[in-house]
């Protein structure tokens, strides 16, 4: 498997050429996006219809140990972001 590294000028760009969107007008789409699906996450979790679901986990606070000096440290709490794609995507990509 490839790891690619996509970013938001990539994202744009492809817009942009599939669309016929000028790339500012596409980056303009993109940030966007980005910024509701911010907004709406804050809210409370978020379902993309067939697409997937974007959910809010609060992670509690545990002693991590850095691998290289074996020292024990307390990583704090905080939130983190899971996303579940649908089945109906899943399909997609698995033809």
């Amino acid at each position: 498997m490839i790891k690619i590294n996509y970013k938001k000028i990539d994202f744009s760009k492809n817009l942009s050429n599939k669309k016929g969107f000028s790339i500012l007008s596409s980056r303009k789409i993109i940030d966007d996006l980005i910024e509701s699906l911010k907004i709406n996450l804050k809210k409370n979790n978020l379902n993309l219809k067939n697409i997937g679901t974007f959910r809010v986990i609060k992670k509690h606070e545990r002693i991590g140990i850095n691998p290289k000096t074996k020292e024990k440290f307390i990583v704090k709490p905080r939130y983190s972001i899971s996303f579940k794609v649908s089945k109906k995507l899943l399909k997609l990509i698995n033809i």
